[in-house]
């Protein structure tokens, strides 16, 4: 049975974007550091931060509702945060999923892990970090290359 996890987000104010962010279950709790630290950074910047592993909690025979769920959350959002320190096929289907409905991607790992050919091949922005601080300061970086990605896309003629 789908079960809402403990670890929700805090900042439920109504934001102008949303990312989802795809993590592997075991890698989340890894990164713990880091992924206060993109939260930071995009309710620094007015967006709401969508933790799959965080919001939900699949039984082992719940993959169709798990993903049918995923793909419902990424039509949802405006773009991707994909972390991938640690390599995860299912994060990789997610990304795969955005690519195909045009959002635009942030891939991101740590340097000393292995390089994803398949997501850094459908991914609009990489980012490579050894630390915490390193990370916020290029996360910055992609955040406003995003807004405008998200801008130009959106404009509407008079």
């Amino acid at each position: 049975m789908l079960v809402q996890s403990k670890r929700m987000q805090d900042d439920t104010e109504a934001n102008s974007l949303t990312a989802y962010f795809g993590i592997s279950k075991s890698n989340r709790d890894q990164l713990c550091k880091e992924v206060n630290s993109i939260k930071k950074v995009l309710k620094k910047n007015h967006i709401n931060l969508e933790v799959f592993v965080d919001k939900y909690d699949f039984a082992g025979n719940e993959e169709k509702e798990m993903m049918r769920i995923a793909f419902s959350e990424i039509d949802k959002c405006d773009f991707l945060i994909a972390e991938l320190t640690k390599k995860a096929i299912g994060v990789g289907v997610e990304v795969g999923y955005a690519k195909a409905k045009g959002k635009p991607i942030i891939y991101m790992r740590k340097v000393s892990s292995e390089y994803s050919t398949t997501v850094g091949g459908s991914s609009d922005y990489l980012i490579e970090y050894n630390e915490e601080t390193e990370l916020k300061i290029k996360l910055e970086m992609a955040i406003e290359k995003v807004k405008g990605a998200i801008k130009l896309n959106s404009r509407q003629y008079i």
